[in-house]
């Protein structure tokens, strides 16, 4: 029972807090905004540190990348299968979604009168799509990097400058370092203030649940099954699709042969980087090149989050249908699948990512900062199954760099040189 707390310590801590919120919303209903300011700390905190810890933990990644030249092939390959896998679950993350409307008969207008006082706007429906493209990009002045609301704008320019520290090579070493060393700093404020998070997110969960009532708990209830149902889809049936991709009949047979522990280790741990060692092993066992394998597994528990971008999705969906938004226009469609994308792949790589993904959201989309709490309940009740797809997945993308690496015969060539395991 210790080791199990100790597993899931945060999220039961988090799932409690909710819990108890919402049993105080629902007791004491609007009563409870007496405990919003608690709330209101915990996202001002957030929004505080968001830019400096963005910046540095992406520009530092970057940086102190080393044997760029030696990887080759297999890391564009890697990032070529990352980069597909992921559009691949934001497009389906998208029409299940579509499918099933998650705030279906919900009474939405509480809320919407709640937040009335914070401007609520969608750009994407007003300008063009080669506009959007260029202001979501790129600020007019440098100190606007500094806001919150220019998220991806801020991650250019982190992007950006990482790769220049880089390529100056010995000169940069020093920035690199400094890079490194905020990172570090950054991450321990996170951590110091995600010990205020249950006491946070639970209070202002009840003045949430207090205001709206508690029918927004059966829009939670249908998030998880709906979920569910695509994890379920994506496991069985996507994951089979990339190995047969990967190695015809026998790349499904030995996929699902190995898949069995990542995928118990995924859901034991809910963590990626717990699961990379029985990732290594099963994909040695699968016939996956020992290179090949250290390179696409630790990178993939950083980067390639699939069940994440399926989450990105349906947080903005959920958003959209609270607000009572169209989101039929190409340019909104185009955008949801694009910063699910970016929710899941880029935001993946940084430490508590998902609540910086969720910013993310906020930001491009318009929507006021009062409702993080709302879409990061989203990211506690879908954990398991998200850490499910987004570790083991990893193993079959190693598959499918192996056959883009190796060649058509990658598996059959890794098994004649010893038995089949």
């Amino acid at each position: 029972m210790g080791k199990i707390f100790s597993t899931y310590k945060s999220t039961i801590l988090l799932l409690g807090a909710i819990i108890i919120g919402g049993i105080a919303g629902v007791i004491f209903g609007p009563s409870t905004a007496v405990v919003k300011p608690f709330g209101d700390l915990f996202l001002n905190l957030m929004f505080m540190i968001i830019v400096p810890l963005v910046f540095f933990s992406i520009a530092s990644s970057i940086a102190n990348i080393s044997g760029m030249n030696r990887l080759g092939k297999i890391m564009g390959s890697t990032f070529l299968v990352f980069f597909l896998t992921a559009v691949v679950s934001a497009v389906l993350g998208f029409v299940g979604t579509t499918a099933v409307d998650p705030l279906k008969n919900t009474d939405t207008t509480t809320i919407t009168n709640m937040m009335a006082n914070a401007e609520v706007e969608t750009k994407t429906e007003e300008i063009s799509l080669l506009a959007k493209l260029v202001e979501t990009v790129t600020v007019t002045d440098f100190s606007m990097l500094f806001s919150k609301s220019n998220m991806l704008q801020l991650i250019v320019f982190a992007i950006l400058f990482g790769l220049a520290t880089a390529l100056v090579g010995e000169k940069g070493k020093p920035m690199a370092n400094f890079l490194l060393s905020g990172t570090e700093v950054m991450m321990k404020i996170v951590k110091i203030v995600m010990y205020y998070a249950p006491i946070g997110l639970g209070c202002y969960f009840a003045t949430i649940i207090g205001e709206l009532g508690p029918q927004i708990l059966g829009g939670y209830v249908r998030v998880f099954l709906l979920y569910l149902g695509i994890t379920l889809v994506y496991y069985f049936g996507f994951f089979t699709l990339y190995a047969y991709i990967a190695g015809g009949k026998q790349g499904i047979k030995v996929f699902w042969k190995n898949a069995v522990p990542p995928s118990v280790t995924a859901i034991a741990t809910c963590s990626s980087a717990a699961s990379i060692p029985v990732n290594l092993d099963a994909t040695r066992k699968m016939g996956v090149p020992k290179d090949i394998a250290e390179t696409v597994i630790p990178l993939g528990a950083n980067t390639h989050k699939d069940g994440s971008v399926f989450g990105g999705v349906i947080k903005i969906v959920f958003l959209f249908s609270l607000f009572g938004h169209e989101m039929m226009s190409f340019t909104t469609i185009l955008s949801i699948i694009a910063v699910s994308f970016l929710v899941g792949a880029v935001m993946g790589a940084i430490p508590s990512g998902g609540l910086i993904g969720e910013m993310l959201i906020l930001s491009v989309f318009g929507f006021p900062p009062e409702v993080l709490p709302i879409i990061a309940v989203i990211s506690t009740i879908i954990d398991a199954p998200a850490t499910l797809l987004n570790s083991t997945g990893n193993t079959v993308c190693a598959m499918l760099v192996s056959r883009l690496v190796e060649g058509k015969n990658w598996l059959k060539n890794a098994f004649q040189t010893r038995p089949a395991q």
